[in-house]
């Protein structure tokens, strides 16, 4: 598990705040994927990876996505 890395993933919403939807260990093969999509599933909804940040004062990654169907 050394090579596992906290992620955190916030929705942006129609009106432009954030909401968090998942925190949850990766593991380097999945962090490795993150290359080669551009969406992904978390509790049966679909949404696209926009950007990513390493948010160094906390150890985390943190992935912004957006709803598909959302509009925004």
């Amino acid at each position: 598990m050394a090579n596992d890395m906290k992620v955190v993933l916030y929705q942006k919403l129609p009106g432009g705040s954030l909401r968090k939807i998942d925190e949850r260990s990766w593991s380097a093969e999945m962090i490795a994927a993150l290359h080669h999509i551009n969406y992904l599933t978390i509790g049966g909804e679909e949404y696209e990876t926009v950007e990513g940040r390493l948010n160094m004062d906390e150890g985390v990654m943190e992935l912004l996505l957006l709803s598909i169907g959302s509009g925004s």
